[in-house]
């Protein structure tokens, strides 16, 4: 196993000894495209080695999302040169290790890290421009699992451009994308309506939304929710449902956002997926504001469940069922 680096013309005196340190590193990889609990496997890994701008992260908690979950399966492509492939995208930690020119980052540090390519493993390299520093208060499971949904919640709010004269439509108001958006959408003054399974309806109370059903009738009860004109409206889920209602809600189309609806591009939508510039700025300037009032506690998030690394494909498959509200963490 690779060493970290004794020293060299930049030596940080924060570089850790990897024979003081005595790590063994592993990964969760996938072995081929399908069934995450068949083709995911734990591998023994050299202990990364930090270069220029860089550190090493010892995991706490990783946040297992959706699209690692798709990536697995295939849905992203089949790629074979790929294989094995590293899985996941943030995570939260303890630096154990810094490369040279890592000013502001030292070893014993709490950071929240995104995105973060490979972070289903117990040690990652990581560039200090992906890594936020995590207040005391932020415990490492809460944190894992915020920035990627928290990011993307942030870009649509911002692109729908809400604010305290809207009445907003929040589809989907209870997933982990929409519970943010929620939230973001009440404190910019906006009306929230969100849609949701009944058994969340008080959670949205709470959060400051009018909770509305979706199904069948579902544009009459949100005219009746509103009690007048509806002026944007959110997509967390992608339904042809909640595009349908959408269009015949809100009548400026450019006030209606997705992240998940892109086959449904033609209708005259935005569609936000992180790749514009606009969509990168958001997401960029959203990114401490969401740790620092996830830390104070005036952004609620909640941990569905917990699982151990080794059971990454099972959490995998899990999620890609009904599940409990609220993110799934692996615990290294």
């Amino acid at each position: 196993m690779a060493g970290l680096p004794h020293s060299n013309e930049n030596t940080n005196e924060n570089t850790l000894d990897i024979d003081s340190a005595a790590v063994t590193a592993v990964q969760v990889v996938a072995t081929d495209y399908g069934d995450p609990t068949e083709v995911t496997e734990v591998v023994k890994a050299e202990l990364p080695t930090p270069d220029a701008g860089q550190v090493v992260v010892a995991t706490e908690a990783i946040g297992v999302n959706p699209i690692d979950a798709k990536i697995v399966l295939g849905a992203m492509g089949t790629d074979r040169s790929a294989l094995p492939r590293p899985i996941g995208n943030e995570l939260a930690g303890v630096i154990h290790a810094v490369g040279p020119d890592t000013d502001g980052f030292a070893v014993g540090q709490r950071v929240v890290g995104y995105p973060v390519p490979g972070a289903f493993a117990d040690h990652v390299v990581v560039g200090t421009d992906r890594l936020h520093h995590r207040p005391d208060s932020l415990d490492a499971e809460h944190a894992a699992g915020l920035l990627l949904v928290g990011v993307t919640a942030a870009d649509a709010v911002a692109t729908a451009g809400i604010g305290a004269d809207d009445v907003v439509v929040i589809h989907g108001g209870a997933g982990a994308v929409g519970v943010i958006a929620v939230q973001l959408a009440v404190q910019a003054g906006a009306t929230v309506i969100a849609t949701a399974a009944p058994a969340n309806h008080d959670h949205l109370r709470e959060l400051g939304a009018i909770p509305v059903t979706y199904g069948d009738g579902l544009v009459d009860r949100l005219r009746d929710a509103a009690a007048g004109p509806v002026t944007a409206a959110i997509d967390t889920v992608g339904t042809d449902e909640a595009i349908d209602v959408s269009l015949h809600l809100v009548d400026d189309r450019s006030r209606i956002v997705s992240i998940a609806a892109f086959g449904r591009a033609d209708d005259g939508i935005v569609l936000v997926d992180g790749s514009s510039a606009d969509s990168k700025r958001h997401r960029a300037e959203a990114a401490e504001g969401l740790i620092t009032a996830a830390a104070d506690g005036s952004l609620v998030t909640e941990v569905a469940a917990r699982y151990p690394l080794a059971q990454a494909g099972q959490a995998l498959a899990d999620l890609l069922e009904r599940h409990p509200r609220g993110k799934f963490v692996l615990i290294p």
